[in-house]
């Protein structure tokens, strides 16, 4: 059955290739179709000059000081660069540069750089270890409060790690954001709906007072055998009734 099946047409196997890259695109039409062509090569372009750029980069250095390349091939091939260093230049040539007047200052200021990076790197970890523990603190706290399970907790903190995760990395998902979405306008349909109920509440009682004041026209109030006729009121409009009912 197979070999009597007609071949695919260009279009279909290209078609397939964009299904397979996005699963989610549909291309019924040839708008859609070299829209995804457009971006892709949009894609594609961007990517090349970050490669072409970063390989400019290496090329320089490496023709700036041909050693640089002797490190980086040690490295490729899962040397340690550090022997290799030593089996190139050895200890003497390593003293050699270590003392080169002409890069005194410059070796002084990258170590200072990796004394400060080092301060900064152990003082972040104090700070994160302090606000670690202030937060479990209050975690147990909004556990007792409101009488939530463990998992209810971890599925809670799963999703806080979640959301810092994706801030970190820049790739926020659609099932985060629909979160985020729910979490600002929770507060506002809560108070729509209970300015719904209100106004529903208001309108109901509305309808009771006219109702019952519809049910008594038209009766004849007692007066008690007197045979002195009633005083009759004046009828009270339905803004009357309207202010009755607040």
């Amino acid at each position: 059955m197979a070999e009597n099946q007609p071949p695919k047409s260009k279009r279909d196997q290209f078609g397939e290739r964009l299904k397979a890259k996005h699963p989610d695109g549909e291309y019924a039409d040839d708008e859609a179709l070299f829209g995804q062509i457009d971006e892709d090569y949009a894609n594609y372009d961007a990517e090349l000059g970050q490669y072409r750029e970063r390989e400019g980069k290496l090329t320089a250095l490496l023709g700036k000081d041909p050693r640089s390349a002797q490190f980086i091939s040690d490295m490729a091939k899962g040397e340690d660069p550090w022997i290799a260093v030593v089996k190139r230049l050895g200890v003497d040539g390593i003293t050699d540069l270590m003392n080169d007047p002409s890069k005194q200052e410059a070796y002084a200021e990258a170590n200072r750089e990796y004394v400060e990076r080092l301060a900064k790197e152990k003082g972040l970890e104090e700070e994160y270890q302090k606000n670690f523990d202030a937060s479990m603190q209050m975690l147990e706290q909004m556990q007792q409060e409101l009488g939530l399970s463990d998992e209810t907790i971890d599925a809670a903190m799963d999703l806080v790690l979640t959301m810092a995760n994706e801030a970190v990395v820049g790739k926020f998902s659609r099932e985060t954001v629909e979160m985020a979405l729910k979490a600002v306008t929770h507060d506002a349909e809560v108070e729509n709906a209970r300015s719904e109920g209100e106004v529903a509440g208001r309108n109901a009682k509305i309808d009771e007072t006219l109702r019952k004041h519809q049910d008594g026209d038209g009766m004849p109030a007692g007066n008690g055998g007197t045979g002195v006729p009633p005083k009759k009121k004046g009828r009270k409009t339905f803004f009357d009734l309207v202010d009755a009912a607040k």
